[in-house]
């Protein structure tokens, strides 16, 4: 259904260091960089990191949260370490959430901006 997702950042340098080392936990790397933008994906760009004046502010009310698929649960336990090594904040960390389904391994950070970022694994351990 997606083929993009953007959003802001106050600082460039600050979200590139973040998703650089979240995102290659994930199997994910930049493909596409210049003074406005980061691009990331495998194959081709899906999330772009945008510099803004105004990121969205932190705000658990919002209900914004940002998905990314992890080819296994160590690429989960991963993701997080990198996360909080780099500016991000532990929103809930790596494990099975039993109530989201049976095999629904997860960690969940915060980014340098505040913006909800999770990690997912559907399969078995």
């Amino acid at each position: 259904m997606l083929n993009h997702i953007s959003i802001g950042t106050a600082s460039l340098s600050r979200a590139k260091a973040f998703y650089d080392n979240t995102l290659t936990a994930l199997g994910y790397r930049c493909l596409s960089e210049d003074a406005g933008s980061l691009g990331y994906g495998d194959q081709s760009v899906e999330f772009w990191v945008l510099k803004t004046e105004h990121p969205v502010a932190d705000d658990a009310a919002s209900g914004l949260h940002i998905c990314f698929s992890a080819p296994s649960r160590q690429c989960v336990d991963r993701f997080h370490a990198a996360g909080l090594r780099h500016g991000g904040r532990d929103h809930g960390k790596p494990g099975l959430r039993p109530d989201y389904g049976a095999n629904y391994y997860a960690a969940f950070l915060k980014d340098p901006d505040g913006y909800r970022i999770e990690a997912y694994c559907a399969a078995a351990s």
